[in-house]
């Protein structure tokens, strides 16, 4: 017997960002049909990444279609070290872009699609150029692409930054560790050591006061 229970799918967080939105008509015999064509690009920034493409009768439903499309449309990139392995360059259509590994810190340098979608990849230091043309949709395959052909290999020269830098923040972690305990044990010291004696009331006195005190009940008669 079938099993008609329903089937629990595994349910991912994905970033969306609206690529483009515009509105298309088609010409029928009773006259023009308008609709709205929406481009999603879905991505969780731990390298997938996927891009939809939907018409609709209104916005909303174009946005959803596409975005149902871009999550069936999913690819695996290959991230080293918050960049990419190595450069790519890919062409589509009349669309152009080339991409390259950067230095720690450096960011996203790109612009318009292409940096959106290296953003929602989960790049984090890489530089971008569009070489062809400014369509959105086309730089947009472009990239996705472009990314789904990187190879998994880190250069040599990526290798030493990245091992570099993983060293550099280790010095700085065990330097403030070392500042820290060391106030710690300041703190200890000083509030083990006994605190200053209070003045006693007396000598806060005026000598004559305290001279005229010490003196025999004998010696103030005479006086």
């Amino acid at each position: 017997m079938r099993d008609m229970r329903p089937r629990q799918e595994q349910q991912h967080d994905f970033d969306q960002a609206i690529i483009d939105l515009a509105r298309v008509t088609r010409v029928m015999a009773g006259g023009k049909r308008m609709r709205f064509r929406a481009c999603v690009v879905l991505g969780d920034k731990a390298g997938r990444i996927g891009m939809g493409t939907a018409k609709g009768a209104d916005v909303q439903l174009a946005i959803s279609k596409a975005a149902s499309a871009a999550r069936k449309n999913m690819i695996s990139i290959h991230v080293a070290g918050g960049t990419i392995p190595h450069a790519v360059s890919m062409k589509f259509k009349a669309a152009k872009v080339l991409l390259k590994p950067a230095a720690l810190g450096t960011g996203v340098i790109a612009g318009g699609a292409v940096r959106t979608v290296l953003i929602l990849a989960g790049v984090e230091n890489v530089v971008g150029k569009i070489l062809g043309s400014n369509n959105k949709l086309n730089n947009v395959h472009a990239t996705i692409r472009a990314l789904e052909s990187l190879r998994d290999e880190v250069p040599a020269h990526m290798q030493r930054q990245i091992d570099s830098h993983k060293k550099m923040v280790e010095g700085r972690k065990a330097e403030r560790e070392r500042i820290l305990k060391e106030q710690t044990e300041r703190e200890a010291q000083r509030a083990q050591k006994p605190g200053p004696r209070k003045p006693s009331s007396r000598s806060n006195k005026p000598r004559k006061m305290q001279e005229s005190k010490n003196r025999k009940p004998e010696e103030q008669k005479s006086l």
